[in-house]
């Protein structure tokens, strides 16, 4: 169930903090965006989505979103009716507490390539329980925690506090993760119940006035034809009809029970007399390890692998000796032919032949529906991919219209309208190519001319992005560029000057087809700016200082600046850039004007 509690998690991040922010942490791990329920993920990358958000989000650490998306799994697997078969497993939280193991070993038939981790009780009294958990995977505490305080609180309706007892990994052959934790709540309810059905037994037995007639185990053994017996020593005592056929001619009989059994869940138990009876709730699987003799003359008949038994281990306290009471576990046909078993092998008590049967009439079934359910997954993450792609060309194609941050602004659902402000000084450049003006009218390859534009054109964008600066837009042959709006800044005067010399100075460097040379004007005062029009939304300029911009650029000299009075107050102050008068000049529709020409920078001295 991996894959579903990355879904779980990648819900959460998304109606918390956003799809970009999703997309972007996906991004940065190199993981899906979308994850596929039965698909196998690495086990670390929980913790490095953890670890990314704490990063983000500096509120919290990487141990509190793994305790988050412990409670997120719950809620997650609660919207598939999942949260229906957790409570039903036990009146009490404790009742969930014993049988949570029982729960993860069924669901491995829905879930076949889970690696569930191991849980069970060591201790109940009237304030909590004692929970040890072993599992092959590490760092999982916290989102364990999350998972118990999500179930006791939204299904049990009970107030948990946890203390960690015990933390610790055992190496070896099987590497197991331990944990103990004290698992503090109020559970004087389930001691009273439990207190109540002990009564309520003795009460029957008085009323019947005698005991019931005690029973072979031999009809144990002949009801479950899997079963074993052994004493305190752990040697074998008696076994079912079918564990003798699968060790014919063998002497097992008063042989260690651990020749034959290894027990797989609980994790990290050791198959000793101690253990064996102090977990009587719990459900043992073990592993029935198949004998390889060369003497077995039926040995075609022999399992090609370990047979998997599942039961429950009886203490019988008169004769001191557990009996083993257990079935195969079976999930489909193929287990049962790779096993060498028949359905009549298997209990008739039970769930063990319906379970086979009915998995095989649902197999085909659930492996297309899985496959359908990857192919649409995958399909699903191609079109987020694309769609990716097409929004990162729809905002670089929206941002060439409309600045940044105004753009934002109508993504927030804020009218065209509340974007128009006023600006109470701007800097505005204009920059007219007239020698490619002059070019159209005699040069029949246009394409020539455009070429050349575009090649300019390119060449002022490249500069134009080392400067704070916006281009409003490009119009035939004229590129104008504003400073202090939509970003006010008090140095936009300073940075438009710059960016104009700079524009000069690459002309000779431009590589175009056609020889190229400009006329440039400057002009700063007030405006109103805003974005106009829906369907082609553009940010526009208003007022008087463009038109004279525009005025300063038209009376201009080739490869010369023409900057007005105001925008020469704002410069000449600074010291850095050198002018030469122009004097008074007539601008059409505004008369005559005070000009100054932009010459460059003054030498420098160290």
């Amino acid at each position: 169930m991996y894959g579903m509690l990355l879904q779980s998690i990648q819900q959460y991040i998304q109606e918390s903090y956003g799809e970009d922010i999703w997309k972007y942490i996906a991004g940065e791990l190199g993981c899906p965006i979308e994850f596929i329920t039965h698909q196998i993920y690495d086990d670390s990358l929980i913790h490095s989505i953890a670890k990314s958000c704490s990063a983000l989000d500096g509120r919290k650490s990487e141990k509190d979103f793994l305790t988050i998306f412990g409670r997120c799994f719950v809620k997650f697997f609660s919207c598939f009716g999942y949260q229906n078969f957790v409570r039903a497993s036990g009146r009490f939280f404790t009742d969930f507490l014993q049988n949570v193991d029982n729960i993860h070993l069924e669901m491995r038939f829905s879930y076949p390539k889970m690696n569930g981790p191991s849980m069970y009780v060591t201790e109940i009294d009237k304030d909590g329980a004692v929970l040890v958990y072993r599992s092959s995977r590490s760092g999982f505490k916290n989102y364990l925690i999350g998972q118990l305080f999500e179930i006791a609180e939204t299904m049990y309706q009970i107030r948990l506090t946890i203390e960690l007892i015990d933390e610790k990994v055992s190496s070896g052959s099987f590497k197991t993760n331990t944990l103990i934790l004290r698992l503090n709540y109020d559970n004087r309810e389930y001691l009273q119940h439990k207190n109540k059905q002990a009564e309520m037994i003795q009460r029957k037995t008085i009323q019947r006035g005698a005991a019931m007639p005690p029973i072979s185990s031999q009809f144990l053994i002949d009801a479950f034809p899997w079963t074993v017996l052994f004493g305190k020593s752990l040697r074998i005592l008696e076994a079912g009809a079918h564990l003798l056929r699968i060790f014919p001619g063998k002497q097992i009989y008063r042989k260690p029970v651990t020749n034959i059994l290894k027990i797989r869940r609980p994790r990290g138990i050791p198959f000793n007399w101690e253990n064996i009876t102090n977990f009587q709730t719990v459900m043992f699987e073990v592993e029935l390890l198949v004998p390889t003799s060369e003497d077995d003359s039926n040995e075609h008949q022999r399992p090609t692998r370990n047979i998997l038994l599942k039961g429950q281990m009886m203490y019988l306290e008169n004769i001191e000796t557990v009996i083993y009471l257990c079935c195969p576990v079976i999930n489909n046909m193929d287990d049962l032919k790779k096993m060498n078993l028949y359905i009549s092998d298997l209990n008739e008590h039970g769930l063990g032949r319906d379970l086979v049967v009915k998995g095989w009439h649902n197999c085909s079934r659930l492996e297309q529906t899985w496959e359908e359910t990857e192919a649409l997954c995958q399909e699903l993450e191609k079109n987020h991919k694309l769609l990716e792609e097409w929004k990162e060309k729809g905002d670089e194609l929206l941002y060439s219209m409309i600045p940044h941050s105004v753009a934002e602004q109508l993504r927030r659902g804020d009218s065209p309208l509340s974007t128009c402000k006023s600006f109470e000084s701007v800097s505005v450049l204009f920059v007219e190519l007239v020698s490619l003006k002059s070019a159209i009218a005699s040069v029949a390859d246009v394409m020539t001319v455009v070429s050349s534009i575009n090649a300019a054109f390119s060449a002022f964008d490249a500069i134009l992005d080392r400067y704070k600066v916006y281009k409003v837009e490009t119009v035939g042959e004229v590129y104008m560029v504003v400073g202090g709006a939509p970003e006010r800044n008090e140095r936009h005067s300073e940075i438009i000057a710059r960016l104009a010399i700079a524009i000069i100075e690459a002309i000779p460097k431009i590589d175009a087809p056609l020889e190229i040379s400009v006329q440039a004007g400057i002009h700063s005062g007030p405006v109103v700016a805003g974005v106009v029009g829906l369907k082609a939304p553009r940010y526009c300029l208003f007022g008087d200082t463009v038109n004279t911009a525009a005025r300063m650029q038209t009376s201009s000299e080739d490869m010369r600046i023409q900057v007005s009075n105001s925008t020469y107050d704002r410069l000449q102050p600074l010291g850095i850039f050198k002018f030469s008068v122009r004097g008074f000049t007539k601008i059409k529709g505004k008369g005559m004007m005070q000009t100054y020409w932009l010459d460059g920078f003054l030498p420098t001295t160290i």
